[in-house]
């Protein structure tokens, strides 16, 4: 099979939360720095992994070639608006053979479902950015791991990511970046 990188990519609170009780990304998650890095990482990627949920909800004017996650695929179709894939029905090595044939990198933006199952397939790195000061209450968090005692750091870590200089995108806040790299990969 050919190389393919698997990249991840969130911004999260102090309390790892990726959405509020809603499921909407609130207001102290978006800065403009880490966007513009975010969508510089999207131009360097050959697909983009997402939920139906994040793909619904944010349009693609640039035409970036997706896949989304959804259970209403039967394994693996190819649509209009990109590929859909059900991961009970199709194991990602077959999906991604067939989307990626010569290989490449893909990018990971989640939701959590989506992040938590590629945790399970294995990030080659997770761009980890931080709201400093930011608390989301009741949010979603980025992995289902993540609690009051266990933080995103320590799942990524258990996973066999190693975390790379912290970064700061924006001194306002600050905004920081970490990204976690698998330990067993050069990258």
């Amino acid at each position: 099979m050919s190389k393919v990188e698997i990249h991840g990519y969130a911004i999260v609170s102090d309390n790892d939360c990726i959405a509020d009780a809603s499921g909407q990304t609130p207001d102290v998650l978006r800065n403009d720095a880490d966007w513009a890095y975010f969508q510089a990482e999207l131009n360097k990627s050959d697909v983009t992994v997402l939920g139906r949920l994040g793909h619904e909800a944010n349009p693609n004017p640039r035409g970036r070639l997706r896949m989304i996650v959804s259970s209403s695929s039967t394994g693996l179709e190819r649509r209009a608006d990109g590929w859909w894939w059900n991961p009970e029905s199709l194991p990602w090595a077959e999906a991604i053979q067939t989307v990626l044939p010569k290989g490449g990198r893909v990018a990971v933006p989640g939701g959590r479902l989506v992040f938590d199952l590629f945790l399970g397939i294995g990030y080659t790195a997770f761009h980890l950015t931080r709201a400093e000061g930011t608390f989301v209450p009741n949010g979603v968090p980025v992995l289902s791991g993540c609690d009051d005692d266990t933080r995103a750091e320590a799942l990524l870590s258990a996973h066999g990511l190693k975390p790379g200089p912290r970064q700061i995108l924006d001194p306002r806040g600050p905004v920081s970046l970490t990204i976690w790299r698998n330990g067993s990969q050069d990258s």
